[in-house]
């Protein structure tokens, strides 16, 4: 039994442990003493602060070895706490982050602590839990309750499948971002931010099918410097977006249709609340672009929508919903894949009329920049070499996934079918199946 004349170290070390290992019969208990005797003086409370960041970093690192990444541990924290566990996790990641050099870190892992606004913010590791208290009015013992529960979440994950290296486990990836690449996921990210942001159907519609056909040539553009070994390590890749209730069926039908529409396969991990997407770099930055521009369009459609009531006066807007989602994901996967045929189509055209980077009939200064000369076609022509990069993709998630199962999402709702699909018709884009690899 820990006490208070122990040293720091020993007091915390045996509180995260013993909250860890305790049986969910017992939890409330085992966390009320452990936490009472962390906080019970003032005096120490420093030293508890600064232990307590340590067995942290150690726990952090733990679950870095097991294939989870940043963005995952403050889902963890989101979807099983609240918002001061919330809170507490970016700040961890941030204490464990000093021991790793940004330049040492995967060009993905370094976008999400950036997006986590997770840096080192305190003063000193001993000050940390007054400072943290102070920001979010807490007293020494709800504090030290909240670090413990969130410590035990993180201890309990199970090993996932690594979707990229961790710190320290291996070199960033070669073959980084093509000069241009900057320039057109701006305008991809203009383009879908006026989708979201007008009051015209017609005009989103427009706009987010012309952010795909722009994807799609990207995507060519890459495959073909590929194919002429202008890219270096250039192999299917994946990462992890985060799909929650409510309606995660429907949510990841419309992950798996944007997936489909460039050339990406998605598994989804309905226990921990993500979908893994697996497919080349290029591709998955405008998977993750169009499905978070596409999820904000659908959702504001679908509250448009209003909700519905049966005959009897019962509530059904569940299934409506449910519905509308699903049926907008249908419609959606139709007409993104439209997009895209229209943008292979057209490289296609370009490349047998030789408008290539090395040939003669470029278009002259001033022409459209999204025809602007495509890399040099091999000789077998376009298609084979998208052909093959469907088939890595496959075959890498034949590796990553070796037992997969489709899943089936409901529909229940008539009228919501019918909106979902007139609310796509009005937003926009195209492709895939109904069914999702799980």
């Amino acid at each position: 039994m820990a006490s208070t004349d122990q040293p720091v170290d020993e007091l915390v070390a045996e509180a995260v442990a013993r909250v860890a290992g305790a049986p969910a019969g017992g939890l409330e208990y085992v966390v009320d003493g452990a936490a009472s005797l962390l906080a019970a003086s003032a005096e120490r409370w420093p030293g508890v602060s600064r232990a307590l960041l340590g067995a942290a970093e150690r726990t952090v690192g733990r679950c870095w070895a097991a294939g989870w990444q940043p963005a995952d541990l403050v889902r963890v924290a989101r979807r099983e706490l609240g918002p001061v566990q919330v809170a507490l996790a970016v700040d961890l990641i941030a204490a464990e982050g000093r021991r790793h050099p940004a330049a040492a870190l995967d060009r993905r892992w370094r976008e999400q602590v950036r997006e986590l606004d997770a840096h080192p913010w305190w003063p000193s590791d001993e000050a940390y839990l007054s400072e943290f208290a102070a920001r979010h009015r807490l007293d020494r013992f709800a504090l030290a309750t909240a670090a413990l529960e969130l410590l035990r979440a993180w201890a309990l994950l199970p090993p996932v499948q690594p979707v990229g290296p961790g710190p320290g486990q291996s070199a960033p990836r070669a073959g980084g971002p093509r000069a241009d690449e900057p320039r057109m996921l701006g305008r991809i990210r203009a383009l879908l931010a006026k989708a979201e942001s007008t009051g015209f159907p017609d005009e989103a519609e427009a706009l987010t099918a012309k952010a795909q056909e722009l994807m799609a040539r990207h995507s060519i553009d890459e495959a073909l410097l590929a194919a002429g070994g202008g890219r270096s390590a250039d192999d299917p890749a994946a990462v992890r977006i985060g799909v929650d209730n409510p309606y995660e069926g429907p949510k990841t039908m419309l992950l798996d249709a944007v997936a489909a529409a460039n050339r990406c396969r998605v598994v989804w991990a309905k226990e921990f609340g993500f979908c893994t997407v697996v497919g080349f770099d290029a591709d998955l930055d405008a998977v993750e672009l169009l499905y978070t521009s596409l999820l904000v369009q659908a959702t504001a459609a679908m509250h448009r929508a209003g909700s519905r009531k049966h005959e009897d006066g019962a509530a059904r807007t569940k299934a409506f919903r449910q519905s509308f989602l699903v049926a907008y994901a249908a419609r959606i996967r139709e007409r993104l894949a439209e997009a895209t045929e229209r943008a292979t189509a057209q490289a296609d055209e370009d490349a047998a009329a030789g408008r290539t980077a090395g040939g003669a009939a470029g278009h002259p200064d001033g022409a459209d920049p999204d025809r602007a000369p495509l890399p040099a076609v091999p000789d077998g022509g376009l298609l084979p070499v998208l052909a093959a990069r469907a088939e890595a993709v496959d075959d890498a998630v034949g590796k990553m996934f070796p037992k997969l199962v489709s899943q089936r999402v409901r529909v229940s709702d008539g009228e919501g079918w019918v909106e979902g699909r007139a609310a796509a018709d009005r937003a926009s884009l195209h492709r895939g199946s109904g069914r999702i690899a799980r």
